[in-house]
């Protein structure tokens, strides 16, 4: 983690519409545009997650949440079962889930793709502690965990200034050149000294800035050595008009993580963005029928039940 990087090349918000972002992306595997959303919004979403972290006794005493000072003795990660229910608070929050469709997110992102946009719906909420190296993230691609079609994309972004202390993400520019990497099999981590790609660039990400990478860029966080939680957000797009995996839709897990759109949506207010994406005609890879012989035939038993599960939760969304 410790290898010198070089500076992101970024764009303005200014620059977008002379700027095809499209060859860039070809280019680099990721753009940083930087003055794409309003400072007062991206508060304004930071200060409601704060308010369910301060509850849950993250930050030390003493200080305005605003200034998030992690509580140490409090540090947890996604694989512990303290974070998994805080985060399901947050995961369940409709604001959260609007951000990712923000008007000016919506126009970045439709430069990119098209018009056929289609945001994924299982965004991601990162908050991460300082100073614990195992809850750090190697380097990895994401088409790793989402598969469907490698043409998709992450937009990555914090939500309150994130200079290097804080741990914004590193890219591999141009990795995304070389297809799928090789990589531990349990983890998915690409091995640094042996990826394929360009120089590692990373540097300060401020509040309002986006970073996007395509689905088979090589990055990986940046270790906190402050003193202070990182908080961030990151979700997947694509052009609907390309193949999906069904399981980005739904929750394989089951009922073992109690999580179920049911439940994230039980206190919404609005009926807009509930199942937004059963208005697009959707193409699934593996489809409905590939997805029945998976459940019949995978080994081991336990991929049979995920994919068992996928099916009825995508059959109980989009019949037919």
């Amino acid at each position: 983690m410790g290898q010198l990087l070089k500076p992101f090349r970024e764009i303005h918000v200014s620059e977008l519409k002379s700027r095809s972002l499209q060859e860039v992306m070809d280019a680099q595997g990721y753009l940083l545009i930087r003055g794409v959303l309003p400072g007062e919004d991206v508060a304004g979403l930071l200060g409601e997650i704060l308010e369910v972290v301060s509850a849950a006794g993250w930050l030390r005493p003493g200080y305005s949440s605003l200034e998030r000072v992690a509580e140490m003795s409090k540090a947890c990660g996604d694989s512990d079962d303290a974070f998994k229910s805080v985060y399901k608070r947050i995961f369940s929050m409709e604001s959260f889930h609007a951000f990712a469709h923000h008007p000016r997110l919506r126009e970045v992102l439709s430069l990119l793709v098209g018009p056929r946009l289609l945001i994924q719906p299982k965004l991601v909420a990162r908050m991460i502690f300082p100073n614990c190296e195992r809850l750090l993230v190697d380097a990895h691609q994401d088409h790793q965990s989402m598969a469907g079609d490698p043409e998709s994309f992450t937009m990555w972004f914090p939500l309150h200034d994130c200079p290097q202390e804080l741990g914004p993400l590193q890219i591999l520019e141009g990795s995304h050149r070389f297809g799928l990497q090789k990589s531990d099999p349990r983890t998915g981590y690409v091995v640094r000294e042996t990826a394929l790609g360009g120089d590692w660039v990373g540097g300060a990400i401020h509040a309002g800035d986006v970073l996007i990478f395509h689905s088979l860029t090589v990055h990986a966080s940046s270790p906190n050595v402050s003193n202070q939680m990182r908080v961030s957000m990151d979700f997947r797009f694509q052009d609907y008009g390309r193949v999906l995996n069904p399981a980005l839709l739904v929750f394989p897990g089951g009922s073992t993580n109690g999580r179920s759109w049911e439940t994230t949506y039980a206190d919404w207010r609005s009926e807009e963005l509930k199942y937004y994406w059963k208005r697009f005609p959707l193409r699934f890879s593996p489809t409905k029928a590939e997805l029945a012989e998976l459940a019949q035939t995978a080994e081991p038993a336990e991929m049979r039940a995920r994919y068992a599960r996928i099916l009825s939760q995508i059959e109980e969304q989009m019949p037919g």
